[in-house]
């Protein structure tokens, strides 16, 4: 759940149809979920856990509820009469040309593209900027459903080899294959069981960390322990590769491995979770056998940029909230010996490449991405010019490169793409995504509003100019607010849609986010994550006091950590809301460690193993947390079976506990069990708009809004 992290949801739609009459649908009765005696006994507290059961998700007593609850959640939908519609809406304005930048690997330049509606986008590359494209890979033709998407993808040094990584059904688990540049190719090299990590070239091989093969049926929910850094030789059976560090007294670590531009250090990212890690280096050009510590773990959080000569180029957070970038020798890593290049500043250092001689610094603003070029010794620094108000990303290069591309979005840009001439300091427009709507209409600002307890707090908001706040607006309140996540201007066909049909978005930057620095992720951390929910909630009361909307015409989404937000805030505040959407979220909070990768997250949370964490955990943990007979909004949990990320026994014992003890003819609740996908990173166009579809017609139907 890094920044990587898919943040599960941003499509909004509505439909060309006539309002029709709202009434009333029939909802079939939910499954006969059966509860089981388990009783856990955390430091003499008894929680029971009724549903455990439905952790098994390859049982077959959990198969069959999961057909079930599909049935209930299908029946629900087919009601709706304007679900086709939107699904056709949607399906039609997805269908627009999409591209990447484009960046050059030997002789070659390479891109993505859509043509529109293609499941996965199709990696080209070309001779020179104006060559004629031709296809490198295609991942559309690794699975008839589109389902196979590309995980990751990297260049030797030499332009010979491409090492592909990809992921089946949106799971985690990744395969790593080799092509051949030349002939485009495979080669017979075959990498199983990868997880969060791609491939770092270094001579004629690359290094790699995996997890041991996962016991049968259990490879989507087990625990994943010792990861392992691997190196493969180009050729060689895996059976061959070369074990080339683990931890035996740490099983619950991160390892990935690192190489320098040149070749010359060799550096190992460790780390315990998704906050603070420690690296580890050795100098390749003096044949070191022995790694040695350049930052040591966990408190504060350091990410290699790259060396100049003898020295290390990293950012840090350490004593610098919003972040610094310093030069340190390896030889000499005391922090006394640190040399800082590019100081800390009011706004958020988010990330520095070294490229051409320069360093290019990106920083958020409230949120809003500013760009600058400095000399390598941190002088000389020099805005360079942005559109407007957006998210700028993808400005780096290698050391001999005098272009670069990078692209800008906002949430009425959909996308333009830059080239930046080193030598003159200028971006020309290189390309522009064209979508069929008029950016004109739309305004958006960003406000700032007081949190519980005093703190102002940031949040986009978005609608049709010349709105009228009479308080009845259908309006859509998404947030996510942890792992130092910074949510940016991003752009959504489908959310314009829905502002089209006189709705309003708002984005809030909550609290744990990444937006201000460390201190305001620290904000929403551990003890304090109660901060994120009482975020969350005065965005809504803010809304409302502004007249923007009611408490009948508002929903509130949020995937992941998102969809925890969304499950505490439904359950705390049950009446402020009509419409809840959490997806793919991490609902038991005092078992989230205990699947897959979770023990990660524990730095973020805390753990039900500890009982000082404990005691906050159960007062918001959102299964622990319905009460008996209480009115919730009209819910729809929305999960997938491959979710190995955040496992779908969450959304399924958070189903089951809420239509148990929601009231009697209240609003629906219902489960959506995608097949086939995962925690949302790779899910093809067809699942995405089928995904919109159903979630907009859920949040537009139970909103009664008007739908033209």
């Amino acid at each position: 759940m890094k920044k990587y992290l898919y943040i599960a949801g941003l499509f909004i739609a509505a439909c060309g149809s006539k309002q029709m009459e709202q009434k009333k649908l029939t909802v079939l009765s939910y499954p006969n979920t059966h509860k089981g005696d388990v009783v856990d006994d955390y430091f003499g507290t008894k929680v029971a856990d009724p549903y455990q059961w439905l952790e098994n998700d390859t049982a077959t007593e959990v198969i069959q509820w999961v057909k079930e609850q599909n049935k209930v959640t299908t029946n629900y939908l087919e009601q709706i009469p304007y679900r086709e519609q939107i699904k056709k809406r949607l399906t039609e304005i997805w269908n627009f040309p999409k591209y990447s930048s484009p960046f050059k690997e030997g002789e070659w330049y390479y891109f993505f593209k859509n043509i529109g509606l293609e499941n996965q986008s199709i990696l080209y590359r070309q001779k020179g900027l104006n060559g004629e494209p031709e296809v490198f890979l295609d991942p559309n033709k690794l699975s008839s459903d589109g389902t196979v998407s590309l995980a990751s993808f990297t260049f030797s040094k030499d332009h010979k080899y491409c090492a592909v990584g990809i992921a089946q059904s949106g799971s985690d688990w990744n395969e790593v294959f080799v092509m051949d540049v030349a002939t485009k190719q495979k080669t017979t090299d075959l990498i199983k069981w990868v997880k969060f990590s791609g491939a770092t070239w270094y001579k004629n091989g690359f290094y790699y960390s995996r997890y041991d093969e996962p016991k049968k049926g259990k490879e989507f929910s087990n625990q994943n322990e010792y990861m392992k850094i691997y190196y493969h030789t180009i050729g060689q059976d895996q059976a061959n590769d070369v074990l080339v560090y683990e931890d035996k007294a740490h099983p619950l670590r991160y390892f990935n491995a690192g190489i320098t531009e040149d070749e010359r250090f060799m550096y190992i990212n460790i780390s315990e979770g998704t906050s603070g890690n420690e690296i580890l280096i050795k100098d390749l050009s003096k044949n070191d056998k022995q790694f040695r510590v350049l930052f040591k773990g966990f408190e504060n959080n350091y990410s290699i940029v790259d060396n100049v000569g003898e020295n290390i180029l990293a950012t840090t957070d350490k004593e610098a909230a919003k972040y610094r970038l310093i030069e340190v020798n390896p030889a000499q890593p005391a922090e006394a010996n640190w040399k800082t290049i590019i100081p800390a500043s009011d706004d958020l250092l988010e990330g520095v490449s070294y490229w051409g001689g320069k360093l290019f610094a990106s920083y958020l603003k409230d949120a809003s991405t500013r760009l600058y070029k400095l000399n390598a010794d941190g002088t000389g620094k020099t805005e360079i010019q942005l559109p407007g108000i957006g998210t700028a990303s993808g400005i780096y290069g290698k050391k001999e490169d005098t272009e670069t591309f990078y692209t800008f979005t906002s949430f009425t840009n959909p996308g333009e793409i830059y080239k930046y001439d080193l030598t003159t300091g200028k971006s020309e427009l290189f390309r522009k995504t064209e979508v069929n709507f008029n950016a004109a209409d739309f305004e958006t600002k960003q406000v700032f509003y007081t949190s519980k307890d005093g703190t102002k707090v940031p949040m986009f908001i978005m609608h049709k100019k010349g709105l009228v706040l009479d308080g009845t607006k259908p309006t859509l309140l998404y947030g996510y607010g942890g792992f130092n996540v910074s949510l940016t201007p991003s752009f959504s066909v489908s959310r314009i849609m829905f502002l089209e049909n006189g709705g309003v978005y708002a984005i809030a930057s909550l609290r744990g986010g990444g937006e201000y620095g460390e201190d305001w992720h620290k904000a929403g951390m551990l003890e304090k994550k109660q901060n994120v929910f009482d975020d969350f909630i005065s965005a809504a009361e803010f809304l409302i006091s502004e007249k923007y909307t009611s408490s009948s015409k508002l929903a509130i989404h949020g995937g992941s950590n998102g969809g925890l937000l969304v499950g505490a805030c439904m359950t705390q505040r049950p009446e402020l809301f009509k419409v809840a959407i959490p997806a793919v979220g991490v609902l038991d909070m005092l078992k989230y460690h205990k699947f897959t990768i979770g023990w990660g997250w524990a730095v973020e949370y805390g753990s039900s193993e500890k009982k000082e964490q404990f005691d906050y955990l159960i007062k918001y943990s959102p299964l622990h947390n319905v009460k008996e007979g209480v009115n919730y909004p009209a819910t729809m949990i929305m999960t997938a079976d491959h979710d190995d990320r955040v496992v779908p026994a969450h959304s399924f014992k958070f189903a089951a506990e809420l239509q148990s003890k929601q009231q009697k003819d209240g609003n629906p609740t219902l489960i959506r069990i995608d097949s086939k996908a995962g925690h949302g990173a790779g899910k093809p166009t067809t699942k995405l708009i089928e995904d919109a579809a159903d979630m907009w017609s859920f949040i537009l139907w139970n909103l009664n809004a008007e739908v033209r």
